[in-house]
């Protein structure tokens, strides 16, 4: 018997939030918002209600295995001025800890790959921290490391 049975990826849907949920607060809390500093309620929900707003550019992917969700991408298009075709911004990567090595952080960037492809989207990038040591070793298989550093600058 196969110890790591068939991932399927696939959008997210309406009746995977109860699942879903778990995931994005881990997901969070891994970046420091949790607790006193975490996402508040509405920024959540208007987060999943563009997920599944087809007039939206906001996207999910999920990977669930038997039922389970083990892992989520949330992604965007956006116009860029240096290509005609629109480029995909892969904001967030999850999967649960208990399954990271079985592939499905790969699986989940290979599938966005193929999606963003028959979107007609002419490349793929985001941006992890640059500790986050065991996500990059797998990301540099993957992708190339652009060298661009990000700044950023709150306006609230």
């Amino acid at each position: 018997m196969d110890p790591h049975p068939a991932i399927i990826i696939r959008p997210v849907v309406a009746q995977d939030r109860a699942q879903w949920q778990p995931l994005w607060d881990a997901y969070n809390a891994f970046y420091g918002r949790s607790g006193p500093t975490a996402l508040a309620a509405d920024i959540t929900d208007l987060t999943w209600s563009r997920m599944l707003d087809e007039a939206e550019p906001v996207h999910a992917l999920v990977a669930e295995r038997h039922g389970q969700l083990l892992g989520l991408a949330h992604f965007l298009y956006h116009r860029n001025t240096i290509m005609a075709a629109p480029v995909c911004y892969l904001q967030d990567l999850f999967t649960l800890p208990a399954v990271r090595g079985q592939g499905i952080a790969r699986a989940l960037i290979e599938a966005l790959y193929r999606r963003a492809a028959d979107d007609g989207a002419a490349r793929v990038y985001w941006h992890t921290h640059h500790t986050n040591a065991g996500a990059r070793q797998l990301y540099d298989k993957l992708a190339d490391d652009s060298g661009f550093i990000v700044y950023r600058k709150s306006l609230d």
